[in-house]
């Protein structure tokens, strides 16, 4: 299992998530935009605006992936 915060993964917080893959804590993130984004958080809002500017263009949010993964794959086990 590894763990990142939310702000690891583009978000505005310390939020932890932990999986035991990339999908899975990328899930376990979208789940938690869900919640702030439905809260009305503003730093949550600010942080999904600029996501929404990345995927925009294909070719970014795939880099944008990538690099969220080789993140994730460099953690060590907790």
């Amino acid at each position: 299992m590894k763990t990142m915060t939310c702000q690891q993964l583009g978000g505005a917080c310390e939020q932890t998530f932990t999986a035991s893959s990339f999908e899975e804590i990328a899930k376990l993130s979208e789940a938690h935009g869900i919640e702030m984004f439905k809260a009305g958080d503003k730093a949550h809002l600010d942080a999904m605006n600029n996501m929404r500017q990345l995927m925009q263009t294909p070719e970014n949010m795939v880099k944008w992936m990538d690099e969220k993964r080789a993140v994730f794959d460099a953690l060590h086990e907790d």
